[in-house]
């Protein structure tokens, strides 16, 4: 069975994280039926600091964060995946407490209520005990929280070759077959 996964792209800093998820999908095409993209717009301010272009994507239909007709602002569209990354702490503030007061926070509502994964790429340092206590809840909700934290046992060198190593996990956490390092064996 093909997959169905809302990509939601948030204010926080790290538009590698987003950029190397899209581009992982369109290798990925064979897996999923349907990818959909949500972007704050606070996400395309950081994206064009962060890259130096602005945020635009032809691979993938695209929704305003205030159009509540997206096919994910429902149970009855059965997307099984939703993937914030970066996760914001406001975000993920809002959707611990249950408040869906845009397409982001109503389709993480709309995930976890269905029990369908949501994946929260928390993109902070240092947490306080609130952002702690917001992560708690939403693992107790059935969410999983993925710290933007990359490994190096893989030598990565590029800044791109780091973020994919958070990426590639995420993947891994969503249940997509996508070739990556794995620890143990050789590279």
């Amino acid at each position: 069975m093909k997959r169905k996964v809302v990509v939601a792209i948030t204010g926080a800093s790290g538009s590698v994280y987003p950029a190397r998820l899209l581009a992982k999908f369109q290798q990925l095409k064979d897996q999923w039926e349907q990818v959909s993209i949500i972007v704050t717009d606070n996400a395309r301010e950081v994206w064009k600091v962060e890259t130096g272009t602005p945020f635009k994507t032809a691979a993938f239909p695209c929704f305003s964060v205030t159009d509540f007709h997206a096919p994910f602002a429902s149970g009855s569209g059965r997307y099984d995946t939703m993937i914030i990354i970066p996760c914001s702490m406001g975000i993920l503030g809002r959707i611990a407490a249950g408040i869906s007061n845009d397409l982001i926070t109503r389709a993480a509502d709309v995930i976890l209520k269905e029990r369908r994964k949501l994946i929260c790429v928390v993109r902070e340092t240092p947490y306080n005990l609130v952002h702690i206590r917001n992560m708690e809840t939403i693992t107790l909700a059935g969410g999983i929280i993925c710290p933007a934290t990359p490994s190096y046992y893989s030598l990565p060198q590029t800044v791109e070759a780091v973020a994919d190593t958070v990426v590639d996990r995420v993947l891994d956490l969503a249940g997509f077959d996508s070739p990556s390092y794995r620890w143990g064996t050789e590279k």
